[in-house]
């Protein structure tokens, strides 16, 4: 069995350290706040984001960076995609030579518009081509409770994305390889984005026909700036894209979708950022595709609304109105 460190204890974070302990892999979860990493080891559980899932014997957790990372065979990076930059940084000193990095955050850094192997690549200089991304319609909840679903691993390298699936593969959660790695991490940060909106959508009571079209709308946008960023155009119909998109946009323990429902009752972006231990990443990302569109010169309507309905307090039903009533285009246009 391999050694392997997962890096976040959030939602996903704890249920991936779950599911590969409970393959016998001898786990490590690190959780940087000393206090919170006690009370998991003591109690076995995560009370704040995974509550009644009792750990097996061989998942412990640490605050001790060192501890967790020295010697194992994988790290799974499951942090907030804007302090993945400095967990990295933090770990640099104790990975292993031959160790390969998963990324499992879906997101975008602000500030660099960098994806998060990207970030993994410059923070560990000799980590070389041992770097993959982790994607798919993964709720966190489901995959603890032993429900099947499916995920794709996508590495440069192909016997790197084959390692990381036989070590990620569980009965209840198969996984593929890709080598598409910017469609991949593209498709899971993006999809975020839309599932506000599908949130608002729902919120507003606008209906199935509307669901739909608003999907595949979102969808339209991932694939404009997947294919501007160098993304191969059927990562967006497998897995990572449409895959990933359904689930986030049609459920309701998406974190995502939730704050789209909020918004549409009323609710300040503040209040509901403060209200929740759990960061709902397609708010960052926003900002960070809507630079990506300037520097690609590519057209994203539904991700300019949702920015002004986040952050300048746009009605979500003025928004609405605003893209039903755009100049009609070509429904393949900057696609084909």
């Amino acid at each position: 069995m391999a050694s392997i460190a997962v890096i976040g204890s959030g939602a996903w974070g704890t249920t991936l350290a779950y599911l590969l302990a409970n393959k016998g892999n001898k786990t490590v979860l690190w959780e940087h706040r000393p206090e919170r990493a006690v009370d998991m080891q003591q109690r076995r559980e995560n009370r704040m984001f995974q509550p009644g899932f009792h750990f097996p014997e061989t998942l412990s957790v640490t605050s001790n960076i060192e501890e967790a990372v020295a010697g194992k065979d994988m790290l799974l990076l499951v942090t907030p995609s804007q302090h993945m930059r400095e967990n990295v940084r933090l770990l640099a000193p104790y990975v292993a030579k031959e160790a390969i990095c998963v990324s499992a955050s879906k997101g975008i850094e602000i500030s660099s518009l960098k994806r998060m192997t990207e970030i993994i690549r410059e923070e560990l200089p000799g980590i070389g081509n041992r770097v993959a991304a982790l994607s798919g319609p993964n709720m966190s909840l489901e995959v603890a409770q032993g429900k099947p679903t499916a995920a794709v691993v996508a590495a440069s390298d192909h016997e790197v994305a084959v390692q990381a699936r036989i070590l990620l593969t569980a009965s209840n959660y198969r996984v593929y390889t890709a080598d598409d790695v910017v469609g991949v991490e593209l498709g899971g940060a993006l999809k975020n984005i839309i599932a506000i909106g599908a949130g608002i959508n729902e919120g507003l009571n606008l209906g199935e026909n509307a669901k739909a079209a608003f999907i595949t709308r979102g969808l339209a946008e991932l694939v404009r700036l997947g294919l501007a960023a160098g993304a191969h155009p059927l990562t967006f119909v497998g897995l990572a894209g449409i895959g990933d998109l359904i689930a986030t946009c049609a459920s309701p323990l998406s974190r995502n979708q939730q704050l789209g429902r909020r918004l549409a009752a009323g609710e300040k972006l503040e209040h509901i950022l403060s209200s929740t231990h759990s960061v709902a990443e397609g708010v960052y990302t926003t900002r960070a595709a809507l630079k990506l569109a300037e520097r690609y010169q590519v057209e994203m309507p539904i991700t300019y609304q949702l920015s002004l309905v986040l952050f300048e307090g746009l009605d979500p039903r003025k928004a609405v109105s605003d893209l039903m009533m755009r100049d009609p285009k070509h429904e393949m246009e900057g696609m084909i």
